[in-house]
């Protein structure tokens, strides 16, 4: 006989459980207070205009940016300006992240692309060999250190020329993080197997001497390169646009203020209830001593590019236009998110494919220390490059 309770199947959950209940009150509890401050009408108009208007003016920018990017990165792959690049940085691997000059392509992969793409060469047995276990461990916060480089970096400059010495120390911030992060990472796995100096494994260069390319002339070759990594930007950017309107739309109505010229509530885009700037209040000493944020509007940025530097990468337009932000604001942003590349979103699924689930912990937590150094790195350098040019 049944006693009325049927075992769950692995994947499945009841029907009704305690987290149902926990996210109608989540739900319920946050349209309660935007209602109560806004008026539940104005809500849903703020909501659909902002929503709308990150859409048209920020989601499909971002991708244009990822369609012209990829685009140059696949003719770059394609004619050995990236095996160019990975050659000259390899010999600096081991002094810095303390990785063989094998890593060097998988920094620059990811940079051109996404965190992810270090999953691909992790697979590829001739890249693989070149680490040991210890060294294996650190792949998912290499990758993490670079993915989306280009991209924010291509973002950020289209904002003005006037940013392009505080793109450039922003990437320089997200390296310093990124050999954080990495030399952390790397000394927890030793721990754990038990390598000392001396585990070093021995391989050739022959298969890095090489590289793939398509079939055809040249120009075939060129025209191919060029369509398929501007398709790779239409994915990304379609990837980044949902996550983009969703968190961008939720931010800023916790961040900005009634638009009204008496300060009263009128249902445009971009109004809000400025609760985030009322808790990074408490956070703002610390924030312009490690960031130089001299508001708490900001704070919103890095708490963003935990889960999605696409969504983060929206809100700068925004600030600079509020004269929140500066010329060090976006070396900060651009060192923040080029580190941080949403990597909550993707850590854990990344160590589950490389099977170093029991890393999980100490990934995350390396990698976070490394986003918030690469944040201080591009502060303070770029404080330094102003002060001598």
């Amino acid at each position: 006989m049944s006693d009325g309770s049927a075992e769950v199947k692995k994947g499945f959950k009841k029907a009704i459980s305690v987290e149902t209940f926990v996210t109608l009150a989540v739900i319920l509890l946050l349209f309660g207070y935007l209602g109560h401050v806004m008026g539940m009408d104005i809500v849903f108009s703020v909501m659909m205009k902002t929503g709308h208007d990150v859409l048209m003016n920020t989601s499909f920018y971002i991708m244009a940016v990822a369609i012209i990017a990829g685009a140059v990165a696949g003719v770059m792959a394609e004619f050995g300006v990236i095996a160019l690049v990975n050659k000259i940085i390899s010999p600096i691997m081991r002094p810095l992240f303390g990785l063989p000059g094998a890593a060097a392509l998988g920094a620059v992969t990811t940079y051109i692309s996404d965190n992810p793409a270090i999953l691909s060469l992790a697979a590829d047995e001739e890249f693989d060999r070149y680490f040991t276990p210890a060294e294996k461990a650190t792949y998912t916060n290499l990758g993490t250190t670079f993915g989306m480089g280009l991209i924010v970096t291509a973002y950020m400059l289209s904002l003005g020329k006037e940013y392009f010495s505080a793109v450039l120390v922003g990437n320089i911030g997200a390296i310093i993080g990124g050999i954080v992060s990495v030399r952390l990472m790397l000394m927890i796995g030793k721990k754990y197997y038990k390598e000392d100096r001396k585990f070093k494994i021995q391989a050739k260069d022959s298969s890095l001497n090489v590289r793939k390319i398509r079939d055809g002339g040249i120009f075939e070759r060129f025209m191919s390169a060029l369509m398929e990594g501007a398709k790779s930007g239409v994915s990304l950017g379609l990837a980044c646009a949902s996550g983009t309107v969703l968190i961008c739309t939720l931010v800023m109505i916790l961040t900005f203020g009634p638009a009204g010229e008496n300060g009263q509530y009128i249902g445009a885009a971009y109004e809000g209830v400025r609760l985030l700037p009322r808790i990074g209040a408490y956070f703002l000493p610390v924030a312009r001593f490690l960031w130089g944020f001299n508001v708490p509007e900001l704070l919103a940025y890095p708490f963003t590019a935990l889960g999605a530097v696409g969504s983060a990468m929206g809100l700068t337009k925004g600030f600079l236009a509020a004269g929140f932000a500066n010329a060090g604001t976006v070396a900060t942003f651009t060192g923040m998110g080029i580190c941080m590349s949403g990597f909550l979103s993707t850590h854990i699924g990344m160590l589950d494919t490389l099977k170093q689930t029991q890393f999980v912990k100490s990934a995350i937590l390396c990698h976070l220390l490394g986003g918030l150094a690469a944040g201080v790195a591009a502060n303070y350098l770029y404080k330094l490059v102003t002060l001598f040019f």
